[in-house]
């Protein structure tokens, strides 16, 4: 079956100094070495895996002043790459104003980026700030979907003050409003929300231009209540995401299988609801 990974980082030295002070903080939190790898590894474990898969630029640069993982980066991997990379999702800094504008356009006429992430809690910004309409009002214009973290994250968890950061930047109540703004604008939220999981699911149902990848998030964890919806009345709205390299890509598909969803089911979620709704 064909598995499409909606959510993966390039892994790369370049990735990880976007981080900036959150690199020690997700060793800790994933329990594990955070440095960055040859891009012909990360390649060969995609293909491994059996994965094609949309890189993730990384631009925080305003909260953390690290150099962005961006948009001409993630297009010369992609391009390099083409049999495992479908497309990448670019990202720009909201905090730049004009520029990022500027920024969003080059991004989808110069390097045909698919689309644009948004990590709100390191980001430190809400998607339903008004400030931030004149960008996506660009974007929705331009015709590329947003992908945008919504839940708590590993980036800074257990230190004091969380580095500064906020869970409540990334939480599901901002893409309701964004959605509702942005009626034309195609929304994917990304990871599965925890600890606003039935928020998360209540404004994927209630939005249209709504929809949801569970990336870096262990299936066994998924609670009873997701389980049921990814089968029943979500199952339109579900997409696959690993959050590379958050997660051992082996230990994520069998945790999938050993969910137990019918073909049908997986089908959906690994492939068909990506290719229908970002034209995979």
């Amino acid at each position: 079956m064909r598995r499409i990974d909606l959510h993966c980082y390039p892994g790369t030295p370049e990735w990880v100094a976007s981080q900036g002070p959150f690199a020690e903080a997700l060793a800790a939190y994933w329990k594990k070495p955070w440095v960055g790898r040859p891009e012909t590894d990360i390649v060969a474990d995609i293909s491994a895996a059996g994965l094609q898969a949309l890189l993730v630029a990384f631009d925080i640069e305003t909260s953390t002043g690290a150099p962005a993982c961006g948009n001409a980066y993630v297009a010369a991997m992609r391009d390099r790459h083409p049999e495992i990379f479908l497309g990448a999702w670019g990202a720009v800094d909201p905090l730049k104003g004009p520029g990022a504008i500027a920024e969003a356009e080059e991004a989808v006429r110069v390097h045909r980026v698919l689309g644009f992430h948004f990590h709100p809690i390191m980001g430190r910004f809400r998607v339903d700030d008004p400030e931030l309409w004149p960008l996506f009002d660009t974007i929705s214009g331009l015709g590329v979907p947003v992908m945008i973290d919504v839940g708590t994250t590993g980036m800074g968890a257990g230190l004091p003050g969380g580095l500064g950061t906020q869970l409540g930047h990334a939480h599901p109540l901002a893409i309701d409003v964004l959605a509702a703004t942005f009626p034309q604008l195609t929304i994917v939220a990304s990871h599965p929300g925890w600890p606003w999981i039935d928020e998360m699911t209540a404004v994927a149902l209630h939005k249209g231009n709504v929809f949801w990848e569970l990336s870096g998030w262990a299936p066994k964890y998924f609670p009873p209540q997701l389980r049921s919806d990814i089968r029943g009345r979500l199952r339109d709205k579900i997409m696959f995401g690993t959050d590379h390299p958050s997660i051992p890509f082996d230990r994520l598909l069998r945790e999938w299988d050993e969910l137990g969803f019918d073909d049908a089911v997986r089908a959906a979620v690994f492939h068909a609801n990506a290719e229908r709704v970002l034209g995979l």
